[in-house]
């Protein structure tokens, strides 16, 4: 997409989000390219602008929260079209991230300590392709069989939602999602530990 099209991004995005809150399928398929467009710009404007190091982190919420207000910008949009664009933005990330790490290629298994990333900031603070990659295949795996679960870790995880934010974008408890946000990270971290056991890699903390 270049530079030109996207002066009428804001008021394509609040379209497809108005339609996508009165039910059209189509119209929040239609808005995750997007979103996922200016979000990859966001993010290569952010990680070629700051020094690595301890530091150098990928804010999610701050990443999501700057493309929403350029895609949107201060216009009122009903919380269902802002569910959509929230998830959209989760798939996006998610995108984006795997694309990184197979940019990178796989790293060879074995030695060193590695340590389950608890957010994006986690994996962008030190970015692991592998790990990034072995995440991804167990999201899939907790979305085929925990579905719920899924949801919630998706949202909390790749869109920096928080517990109330992601409650009320799938409509359901903040209780609710404390419990499957546990239930998901637990699955994960033992999916990922038992990967690394069986194929004779290093500890995981």
């Amino acid at each position: 997409m270049s530079d030109a099209p996207l002066q009428d991004a804001p008021n394509e995005a609040t379209l497809l989000l108005a339609a996508a809150a009165e039910g059209d399928a189509r119209a929040a398929e239609d808005l995750l390219p997007l979103v996922s467009d200016q979000l990859r710009r966001a993010a290569q404007r952010q990680l070629a602008g700051e020094a690595r190091g301890p530091s150098h982190t990928l804010s999610a919420t701050a990443l999501v929260h700057e493309v929403y207000l350029k895609l949107v910008g201060p216009r009122q949009v009903p919380w269902a079209g802002q569910a959509h664009f929230y998830a959209a933005a989760a798939e996006a990330m998610r995108r984006i991230l795997l694309d990184h790490a197979r940019a990178r290629g796989r790293l060879k298994r074995g030695g060193g300590r590695r340590r389950v990333p608890l957010s994006v900031l986690d994996l962008a603070a030190e970015p692991d392709p592998e790990m990034i990659v072995a995440l991804d295949t167990h999201m899939r795996r907790l979305e085929s069989r925990h579905p719920d679960a899924a949801a919630v870790v998706r949202l909390r995880f790749y869109a920096g939602l928080t517990g109330d934010q992601t409650a009320e974008t799938l409509g359901c408890s903040p209780r609710q999602v404390d419990r499957h946000w546990s239930f998901g990270r637990a699955w994960l971290y033992r999916e990922l530990c038992e990967e690394a056991e069986g194929s004779g890699g290093g500890r995981i903390d």
